[in-house]
């Protein structure tokens, strides 16, 4: 396995466009240490004989999930006046995308 330096963690904040003190690269890269460790001491546990499991999320398809159902509407008025901002009768909300 490849050695991972603070030069790596480094690139993927990079990548990440994620802004790091060296402070905090020197504790991310403690932490990579430490899961790329329990990595390793998985991989030296024995599945031999243990069928692969492709489908996590089995439990989901057996789990019954409540029907959903149309009920009455609040009235504008009311959820206008629980909105943090309305403008003309519309919800008004940030900015997200910025013209120019």
């Amino acid at each position: 396995m490849p050695q991972i330096t603070k030069e790596t963690v480094g690139y993927i904040a990079k990548l990440a466009r994620i802004a790091c003190s060296e402070e905090q690269k020197e504790k991310i890269l403690h932490d990579m240490k430490e899961i790329l460790s329990y990595i390793e001491l998985l991989n030296e546990v024995d599945t031999e004989g243990v069928e692969p499991c492709n489908i996590v999320l089995d439990c989901l398809t057996q789990t019954p999930l409540a029907d959903d159902v149309c009920g009455p509407c609040m009235p504008k008025e009311t959820f206008l006046k629980l909105a943090p901002d309305q403008i003309a009768g519309m919800v008004r909300v940030p900015e997200v995308l910025k013209q120019g």
